[in-house]
């Protein structure tokens, strides 16, 4: 085991992947010879070549219907999307195309296609190069929508991503990048889709959170132990198909829940959250659910000051875990 950050996790995979399947490229802006806006390919271009490492044109639904059109003939593309703010003119080949295909022509045609992009603020990116986009997306049925939190996980989903037959979109917190560092194991492994993980053990509330908020609310668990309230933390990892049976059975263990994400608070992610739990989850219920979340403005300002004001931080959210326990 040897520590790195998030984005060398995220480069060993598609390191490791490309030399183990030759089916496997990757395709996007400056993903070549820079090696990437964030430089995650950093060093393929140079030990692949470019017919596995391909600079795409600036146009992102070139991008993902070229994706398409090579999963479908036998190759396994990865598709990298600058920033998730730019991924909207790929919308229609995502949502129509992509996580349709197999649906629509009965099982004839598999999508194994990989959406690689960074998303989320802190960053200081402003309007256009901050925005969370999960929701859109998890909302959509065919389509896998994944979040690591950490370098272990973002090694092990990201190899399971491109394994997989169905189209998945892999959204990564590039403020957590080079922030986030955690044990690797050296060699191959795979997270499994579709799994959460408790990655705190708590008896008193229930806090389901993803991505860099993951990170955020660990240090936030930390902070209030130390006044005797014991959180347990559910990280999510994937969004869609969603744990829902590791979700319910925290909340059965504590009856207090708090959902944390950074995007705008109507419809986010984790109010769908809160409404399995609401459903399915009434009888265990002892207190309302909460989240912490970003306000509804149309974007993460690019002002320090209000993009603070914006983000959730460690210090709001251990404010919500202390109300959440004296309820």
């Amino acid at each position: 085991m040897a520590e790195k950050t998030l984005i060398e996790g995220i480069r060993e995979a598609l390191d490791e992947e490309l030399a183990r399947d030759d089916s496997v490229f990757i395709t996007g802006e400056d993903v070549g010879q820079r090696g990437g806006v964030f430089r995650a390919t950093l060093g393929l271009f140079d030990k692949y070549g470019p017919t596995r490492v391909i600079d795409s044109p600036l146009a992102e639904l070139s991008i993902v219907a070229v994706g398409i059109g090579a999963a479908m003939n036998g190759l396994r593309p990865i598709c990298e999307i600058q920033f998730a703010d730019f991924i909207q003119p790929a919308y229609n080949q995502i949502v129509n195309e992509a996580a349709r295909m197999y649906y629509r022509t009965g099982g004839t045609f598999t999508v194994p296609l990989v959406i690689r992009t960074p998303y989320g603020g802190g960053i200081g990116g402003g309007l256009y190069h901050s925005q969370s986009i999960e929701a859109t997306y998890a909302h959509v049925p065919g389509l896998k929508v994944v979040i690591p939190s950490n370098p272990h996980d973002a090694k092990g989903l990201l190899k399971s991503a491109v394994r997989d037959n169905n189209p998945v979109l892999f959204l990564e917190p590039k403020k957590g990048y080079r922030l986030i560092k955690g044990e690797v194991p050296e060699g191959d492994y795979t997270v499994p889709i579709g799994q959460a993980q408790i990655t705190r053990e708590g008896s008193d509330i229930s806090v389901y959170v993803y991505g860099m908020m993951h990170y955020y609310c660990q240090q936030a668990a930390e902070e209030v132990a130390k006044e005797g309230i014991e959180v347990e933390l559910v990280d999510l990892r994937t969004l869609n198909p969603l744990d829902k049976d590791t979700v319910l059975n925290s909340f059965q263990k504590t009856g207090k829940a708090l959902i944390v994400y950074e995007d705008n608070r109507f419809l986010g992610y984790g109010a769908e959250i809160a409404a399995i739990l609401a459903d399915e989850g009434f009888n265990y219920m002892d207190a309302p659910i909460m989240r912490v979340t970003g306000p509804d403005v149309p974007a993460v300002p690019y002002s320090h000051p209000l993009q603070d004001w914006f983000m959730p931080n460690p210090a709001k959210i251990a404010e919500a875990m202390r109300k959440l326990a004296r309820y």
